[in-house]
């Protein structure tokens, strides 16, 4: 074996015209490639690498996350694809939006998927997240398959709530949506907390909001409640540097948004770094789970498309500024470029990594354009869990609908 890949290095190193004649054909250059390739796959790669990672601002805690991080070449291939997984997802979004299939509200993620990947890494499966209507990164990073969440964006039958919640409200276990009303889900977030806490389970929640929810009274209500009962909750807010349209320094007498809670501990974290997220959210649930009550966090981030698809995203913000956060703080360029720098991967197999996801959205969108609706008789469907069925009116009294759990 070591005989023939060093006879496939030698024929690739004297280049394709000997390689050819060595091999009697011109296929033996690509084939040899790919045989030093796999045996680099297998044999060379380091199989974990320590990061220096940016240090969390605090807010009345005396010590915070550890500012290095260890990730394995395992874990590194995973947050690599789900991440990329989640862009092209939504970049098909988009299309799909643009050709009229997609209608309605629809916020998408591209930008921001080191949050949902890093927050979703760091907890267990049995731990709940409720999020607000930018939800498509956490719904997958929860679990849910890319055809499912694409044809819930197209209202197919076939979609992960059956196509009658679409892009604002898709739900899988513990992972309550996907909310369209600004800041409601914290509130329930805390309530979640709060059975976890009553039924006596090691669980928590991660309740979500953005930048733009922060200004919400019911936010501060729901502070001080899981504050007094030292509930299990990570109040977690998504500061992507804009609500709409509205700059968070025209929004927000303070854009300190990890120290909004008082009382309650904060951290401020890098947002487009997937270990900062990581090793943040491992500190916060230690935290919760020891009993100490709540604790905030703020992840800086930031979203490469406009509020919604009805928003270009460049009125109040330039094209050079989008480009910037791009080139310098990308998250999935940035975990690439770790990486490979640290032999934990080839650009060769990350590449390959981009083609099959390529090909896994390419096929969901495919299901999600075919996949017939519901019909209209499943549409009072639902509405209760674990009832027996009942009628529910439809748009006049003599339209009545079967309502089945």
């Amino acid at each position: 074996m070591r005989r023939m890949l060093l006879a496939a290095l030698s024929r690739v190193l004297q280049g394709p015209a000997a390689a050819a004649a060595a091999a009697g054909r011109t296929g033996a250059v690509s084939e040899a490639s790919r045989v030093v390739v796999a045996s680099r796959n297998y044999a060379d790669f380091a199989s974990e690498a320590t990061f220096e990672i940016k240090k969390c601002d605090l807010h009345r805690l005396e010590e915070g996350p550890s500012t290095t991080a260890v990730m394995t070449r395992e874990e590194g291939l995973h947050y690599y694809k789900t991440m990329q997984t989640i862009r092209r997802m939504e970049l098909k979004s988009d299309q799909l939006y643009k050709q009229k299939i997609i209608r309605g509200f629809c916020h998408l993620y591209d930008g921001q998927e080191a949050c949902c990947v890093g927050l979703e890494v760091a907890i267990k499966p049995t731990d709940h997240v409720i999020t607000a209507y930018r939800a498509h990164g956490f719904t997958y990073a929860r679990g849910v398959p890319v055809r499912e969440i694409l044809a819930e964006l197209t209202g197919r039958k076939g979609g992960c709530v059956k196509g009658k919640g679409g892009s604002m409200h898709m739900y899988t276990k513990n992972f309550y949506g996907g909310n369209g009303i600004v800041g409601a889900q914290v509130p329930l977030g805390a309530g979640i907390a709060l059975a976890c806490k009553y039924f006596g389970k090691n669980e928590i929640c991660l309740t979500l909001y953005g930048d733009g929810a922060a200004n919400q009274g019911q936010i501060f209500e729901t502070y001080n409640m899981a504050a007094l009962w030292k509930l299990p909750c990570i109040f977690i807010c998504e500061n992507n540097r804009y609500g709409m349209g509205t700059s968070v320094e025209r929004a927000a007498a303070s854009t300190d948004y990890y120290k909004r809670g008082d009382f309650i501990p904060g951290l401020r974290v890098d947002g487009m770094d997937v270990l900062c997220v990581r090793e943040a959210a491992k500190f916060a649930a230690d935290y919760c789970r020891a009993g100490k009550g709540p604790i905030l966090m703020e992840l800086q981030t930031y979203r490469y498309h406009g509020h919604s698809m009805s928003d270009p995203g460049i009125s109040y913000r330039t094209r050079e500024e989008i480009q910037e956060v791009r080139s310098k703080s990308d998250p999935i360029t940035l975990l690439k470029d770790r990486m490979v720098n640290n032999n934990l991967a080839s650009i060769e197999e990350l590449k390959e990594i981009d083609v099959a996801v390529r090909k896994e959205i390419e096929e969901a969108a495919q299901f999600a354009t075919t996949d017939p609706e519901p019909p209209l008789e499943e549409l009072g469907n639902h509405i209760y869990f674990n009832e027996p069925p009942f009628e529910v009116r439809g748009p006049n009294q003599w339209i009545r609908y079967k309502s089945v759990s």
